[in-house]
């Protein structure tokens, strides 16, 4: 005797529940996707809000000097262009990140995301060289009001970067291990943002701090 098979119906509210939960999800992320981009941009204009102060703050005490060295007596021009190559070449190699996004290479994105890091990480040494061979031959940020400016506003503007290659870091070992995800895509393009926000403060700072001072 064969036997017999119970065929158990799931009810169709039961289904329509079911169905209901994934669209309210699908729903959620995607308004998460929306608003995470948003938010960003409200931190970026408070960050606006910061280094506009640290330009003003730098603008006033620029010539306050208290008989110590003037930044064109330290600042070496050369020097400092070969850093703002560094960092604005990273932002067209994090461009090339974003293409590659966007047609779901994750091999492409891992690899110039490594290429942009390597950039910042040379921006960030040779800032520190610069910083260590002032203060070794006693421009240190006591030295003077304008010194104290200078520091603050540069050295601000470093961690930043810092910040943004520690955040860099992480999401290539995230798109490694989990892929080109809605979630890692959005996390790349508020990092992107975050990234040429800090490209175009450093054109500000290249451009009053160093080559105004060195200029006039």
């Amino acid at each position: 005797m064969r036997p017999q098979t119970l065929d158990i119906e799931v009810p169709s509210n039961a289904r329509a529940i079911t169905r209901n939960v994934e669209l309210a999800e699908a729903e959620e992320h995607a308004e998460a996707g929306q608003t995470t981009p948003l938010g960003f941009w409200i931190y970026l204009m408070s960050d606006c809000i910061l280094f506009s102060a640290l330009f003003a703050t730098y603008a006033v005490l620029r010539n306050a000097v208290a008989g110590g060295p003037t930044g064109a007596q330290l600042f070496h021009l050369p020097y400092v262009l070969i850093e703002t190559l560094c960092l604005l070449v990273s932002s067209i190699t994090y461009g090339m990140v974003m293409l590659a996004l966007k047609v779901q290479k994750r091999r492409a994105v891992l690899g110039w995301l490594m290429i942009t890091a390597v950039l910042g990480a040379c921006f960030i040494t040779m800032e520190v060289r610069e910083f260590a061979h002032m203060i070794g031959e006693g421009a240190g940020p006591d030295r003077s009001a304008f010194l104290s400016s200078f520091f603050t506003l540069v050295g601000t503007h470093g961690l930043h970067v810092t910040a943004g290659l520690i955040w860099m870091l992480v999401m290539m070992i995230q798109v490694a291990r989990t892929g080109l995800t809605s979630t890692n895509a959005s996390r790349l393009l508020c990092l992107s943002l975050f990234w040429h926000f800090l490209d175009i403060v450093w054109i500000g700072v290249f451009s009053v701090v160093y080559l105004m001072r060195v200029i006039v």
